[in-house]
This record gives structure tokens, sequence and C-alpha cells, in this order.
């Protein structure tokens, strides 16, 4: 059994690239299956956030990564060359460690932002629901939580206020210098979102608008923000009233397009329109850009910002790394030691047959009324003969070949200290 992470990141692929590789949550149940049904393969997680798209596996012996990533691009019809590209892996004491970095964010866009842990753990949850996670992976999976909680305890990886949704509210602080003048449309309602209206309440805006598929979940967030609530079917008329637009939905095509912000800028009288969509796959069409008085931002835009956050953070991760290096370090001796339980239960086994053996001829030699002393002196002779009778083995064949490495195995392994 052996461990696998195949994957694209913010760092390796573009928006254009992640989006078509992205597992939504109407997806991922299927492609849990299909994956599971790829030879080789005994448990399997997907990973998939606005900034990754990760296939954590355990393989068996017949196993191969060259099998899996074969499967993550026949099942997206992706391009072989575009994909092997932009893909990275990692396997063993690598995919170990690499899971609690990212678990602990310092693998993200936004180092050490704590959203992606509620994702890890809702993508471990779709595998438990679809039975693709047990064993070795469900083990890795659990221990990573626990590191990623020992790091948020331990160190100040969490101090600074730096995340995606930050980085959006600070560009528009750049932009408009007071936020509380400016009247905002917030698209979708989901945790990202509700952590950009957090954000923009602490910079004083009172007028929010949420935009949702489902009003009720829209009311939910309205609510405690004192927001106006939508259908996305209408915001093309709260659109020309939005200063500000930030979007982040689950939605597989664009919800706001070039004609839409078009023609908000013409009732607005080209009075400018900031838009930033942290949303994979994009909310609001790239072509939106194109439009005068329309400044369109992107999640990969957002790196700048978020940089100049990061001093304190790239501190805290020094310490991070060490705890994980450490952690990992000991699942490690957990994973090798499951190599050696057969072969211990085996060794006890054959033991246990050899005691029993001698006890019965023993039990059988005093009912004939042998003499006591004289049995049990034959029993612990025969019993001590047969027990070390391969050991001795060993130990004259290592000695006619002259092997002192194994014969210094053997020593240790028998207590017997050095030949």
């Amino acid at each position: 059994m052996s461990l696998l992470v195949l994957g694209i990141n913010h760092k390796t692929a573009s928006v254009a690239l992640r989006e078509r590789v992205a597992f939504g949550p109407d997806l991922a149940p299927r492609a849990l299956q299909e994956l599971m049904n790829t030879q080789g393969v005994a448990e399997s997680v997907i990973l998939s956030t606005c900034n990754r798209t990760e296939l954590y596996c355990s393989l068996n012996d017949d196993g191969d990564s060259d099998v899996v990533r074969h499967w993550l691009q026949q099942f997206h019809q992706l391009d072989e060359d575009e994909l092997t590209a932009c893909l990275y892996q990692h396997q063993g004491e690598e995919a170990i460690r690499h899971l609690m970095r990212v678990a602990c964010g310092l693998d993200s866009l936004v180092l050490g932002e704590p959203q992606i842990l509620g994702q890890i753990k809702q993508a471990y949850s779709q595998s438990h629901q679809s039975g693709t996670l047990k064993g070795l992976l469900e083990r890795l999976f659990q221990k990573s939580f626990s590191v990623a909680k020992r790091v948020r305890t331990e160190t100040d990886i969490g101090a600074s206020a730096v995340s995606v949704a930050f980085a959006a509210v600070s560009l528009a602080k750049r932009i408009f210098s007071d936020l509380g003048r400016t009247k905002v449309l917030l698209v979708g309602a989901g945790e990202t979102v509700e952590l950009v209206a957090r954000h923009l309440k602490e910079q004083s805006v009172t007028r929010m608008m949420v935009a949702n598929r489902t009003l009720e979940r829209a009311q939910n967030l309205a609510q405690e923000f004192e927001a106006e609530v939508m259908t996305l079917e209408q915001i093309p008329d709260f659109l020309p009233q939005a200063d500000i637009v930030i979007s982040s939905t689950a939605s597989p095509l664009p919800i706001i397009g070039k004609g839409m912000v078009e023609r908000a800028l013409k009732a607005r009288r080209h009075k400018p329109i900031l838009l930033v969509d942290i949303a994979v796959p994009r909310d609001i069409e790239p072509e939106v850009d194109e439009l005068n008085d329309a400044y369109l931002y992107t999640v990969d835009d957002l790196q700048g910002i978020i940089e100049q956050n990061l001093e304190a953070r790239k501190r805290a991760a020094a310490q991070a790394e060490r705890i994980i290096m450490e952690e990992r370090d000991q699942f490690m001796a957990w994973y090798r030691s499951l190599r050696s339980v057969d072969m211990i239960r085996d060794y006890r086994a054959q033991a246990e047959s050899v005691r029993e053996q001698e006890l019965a001829r023993a039990l059988q030699a005093l009912a004939q009324g042998d003499d006591a002393t004289q049995v049990m002196q034959q029993l612990t002779r025969r019993l001590t003969n047969k027990l070390i009778h391969t050991p001795t083995q060993a130990l004259s064949q290592a000695g006619k070949d002259g092997d002192q490495d194994m014969l210094a195995v053997l020593s240790r392994t028998l207590g017997i200290g050095r030949p």
C-alpha cells in the first residue's frame, strides 16, 4: 500500500485550467466512484477548491500514478501535454507532508488561511459518504486535522487577518478611500462571501446587497448585516446601484456578463464599478475587463495585495513547518509499523503452535506415569531447541558467509550482544 497526491494549484495552473479541472459538489460523488474503479486505487479523496484540485489516493501494489493521471485527463477531457505541464505529484512521506501543509494553510494562496481546513473536512466527509475512504487514508486525514489544530494553537499563523476575502476588501479600500460611502453587491451566500461581509462591516460599509440562487440562504446572511436580498435573476436590476461587486458562487457558468455590466454602466452614467471575482469557475465574464469604467480583478490578481500582509505569518510558518515534520515522522513510524504487524502475528502463532505441541506431549507423558521432573526437563529442552532452531541456523549461515551486517542484525534481534 502506498500514498499518492496528484494535483494542480494556483502556483502551477491558470484560473482557466483550474476551472476545467474542478470537481463541483454534484460531480464529486460520481468522480470518486470512477476513481475507485481505476486499477490499483484502494482509497480516494478529491479536494477541489478555487485554488486547487487534488486527488489523494492509497494505492495497491498494482497501482500507478500514471494510471491516476490518465483517469483525471480522461474524466475532464483535457489535453495530455497541457495537464502534465501543470501537474505535480507527491508519494510516501512527501504526500503525508503535503496534506499536512495544505491543512495548515501553508500551501494556500493566502498563507495560513483557515478556510482550507473546512474544505478538506468537506472533501473527507464526501469520501466517507461515497464509501471511498477507509484505513490508511482515513488515518492520514484525521492526523492532518489534529496537526492543523496544533499549529493554530502553538503558532501565530492565524493571527493576521489575511485571506482572499480580506484581500478583496483591501483592494476595494485602495480604490475607494472611504468604503463607508460605497454600496456593495455580494453575489453568493457561502463562507467566503460571509467573510467578505464581515470585513466590509469592519470598514464601516453599511449598504450591502446579497444575491443568491436561493433567497432563504441569502436572507440568513443579509439579516446579520442588514443587507438587501435578491435572486441571481434580479442582479441586472440592482447592478447599477453597486459601486463594488464581489462574487463567489459555485456556479459552473458566469453569472455576470459583459452586456449586463455595460448596461449598468450606462445607467450609472459611467460612474466606475469595481468587480472582484473570487470564484472558480469564474462568476464574471473576463470580457467585462474590456469595458471602460469597469475594473475586474480575479483571485490571481489578489496575489500582490496578499503578499503585503504575510511577514508575521511567514515567521509562524517556519514554526509550523517544524511541527509538521515532527508529526509526519510520527505518522511514518506508525505507517512503517503496519508492515511488521502480519509478521509479528505469524511469529507469535508459530511459537504458540510449538508450545501447544510440546505441552500436549508433556501432559500425555505425565498421564502415563512418567517422572514429573524428567517430563519437565524434556519439555523445556525440546521447547528451547525448537524455538532457537531457526535463529541458530541463520547465525551459522551468516558466519559461514562472513556476512557481518547480518550477524549484527541477528545479534541485536536476539539480544546476545555483539558477535
